[in-house]
């Protein structure tokens, strides 16, 4: 062969060295893009869990302090009533 023609083929051995090289960079970002994506969408389902479980904790808190309130008003009525009872058995005994 004579040194035009192997200086071409080091050159193209060296082209498609290149070119390999960038294909693999570029399937690599790809598959580096496809994970992001793919974790994207796992948070993004987490965020969406996450969300409808707090919903139904703030719903179970408004209930409990509903509950809480309604028990708050009965205890001081029946308080009132038992101070109610003993104050007149306190002055049954004092007459």
């Amino acid at each position: 062969m004579t040194a035009a023609v192997e200086e071409a083929l080091r050159r193209l051995e060296a082209s498609v060295a290149l070119l390999e090289s960038a294909v693999a960079r570029r399937l690599d970002a790809e598959r580096s893009h496809s994970d992001l994506e793919t974790e994207l969408e796992i948070m993004r389902d987490d965020r969406a869990r996450l969300a409808a479980e707090l919903d139904g904790a703030t719903a179970r808190l408004s209930e409990m302090q509903a509950v809480t309130e309604d028990v708050d008003h009965r205890l001081g009525r029946a308080i009132g009533t038992v101070e109610d009872v003993l104050g007149r058995s306190g002055e049954r005994g004092e007459g």
